[in-house]
Parts: structure tokens; sequence; C-alpha cells
């Protein structure tokens, strides 16, 4: 189920008032809502999430801003692709289906990428900034890429095209 990011609220004899989903929130209704449909494998990848978004807020000592569950949600997303090629190495095609499955199910909650005409925007502008030549201002280039990106596009898709620039 696709929820809104915002939703307004009406109570009768007051205004409507918007209010805001967390991703967090996004998740736990829709881990509900699993539930009942009993959908077994989503609510499991569904529950994986909250566990690792609840781990991360504990550990920041407070609740998590939006950058800060994308970037649970990433991690989460990378550690069930490099399982999947794993399995598959290992032989295990159903397991390595299963956690494609499960990172599909994670993809739902993060924002789109960014297309390749824009990165390769953002790229060229990040190097005329920095004025960056060589590999070794890499990191530079890196930085300001990614924070214009803001959380839209995969370090390895940027390193690769400003690698391939620089060179």
């Amino acid at each position: 189920m696709e929820w809104p990011a915002t939703f307004a609220v009406c109570v009768p004899g007051r205004a409507a008032r918007l209010i805001s989903l967390s991703i967090t929130e996004r998740i736990q209704a829709d881990a509900t809502a699993a539930a009942k449909a009993k959908d077994r494998e989503r609510l499991g990848t569904l529950r994986l999430l909250l566990d690792a978004l609840n781990k991360e807020a504990k550990e920041a000592r407070g609740t998590l801003d939006e950058q800060r569950e994308f970037a649970v949600l990433k991690r989460e997303r990378k550690r069930r692709a490099e399982a999947a090629e794993a399995y598959r190495k290992g032989g295990r095609e159903e397991l390595a289906t299963s956690e494609e499955a499960e990172a599909t199910v994670i993809e739902e909650y993060l924002p789109a990428e960014i297309s390749d005409d824009e990165l390769e925007s953002l790229v060229a502008d990040a190097l005329s900034e920095t004025g960056a030549a060589s590999q070794k201002e890499m990191g530079k280039v890196m930085a300001a890429v990614m924070s214009k990106a803001g959380g839209r596009a995969d370090g390895r898709r940027v390193s690769d095209l400003v690698r391939s620039k620089l060179s």
C-alpha cells in the first residue's frame, strides 16, 4: 500500500491540518496492513526495516531525520543486494531471489534515483567548482556531487562517473 508523504486530517469542528508521515511511520502502517493481509514475506521485510530504523534511532539517542532514515534504508538495500550476489555465487538461487524481493520492498521507500543526464550535469558543475583535474582530487568532487544529489544518487555510480571524467 502506498501512503502519501503528507495528508490532511479533518476533525469535526476544527480546521483541517496537514500531517507529514516519517518513513518509519509509513513502514509501521504498511507492516500493520501486511499483517492484516497475511503477507508474510512483506511483513518480514518491513519488520527488519523497522528494527534497523529503531536501532539507528536508539544509537542516535532520539528520532531520525529523513536523511538518516534514507541512509538506513540504503544500507539495508545494499546488504540485500550483496547477499543475493553471494547466494548466486554459492548456487543458492532461491535465497538470492528472496533477498532481491526484500530489496524491492525497501526500494519502495527510497526516493527515485537521479537520472544519468542530471548526474552528469552535477559532476560537470562540481568539477568546475572544485577545479579538480586529477584522481587525487576525486574526494572533493565526490563530496560536492553527493551533497548536491541529496541522497538520490548511489555512491558507486557517482564514483565511476567522476573517475571517468578525471581520467
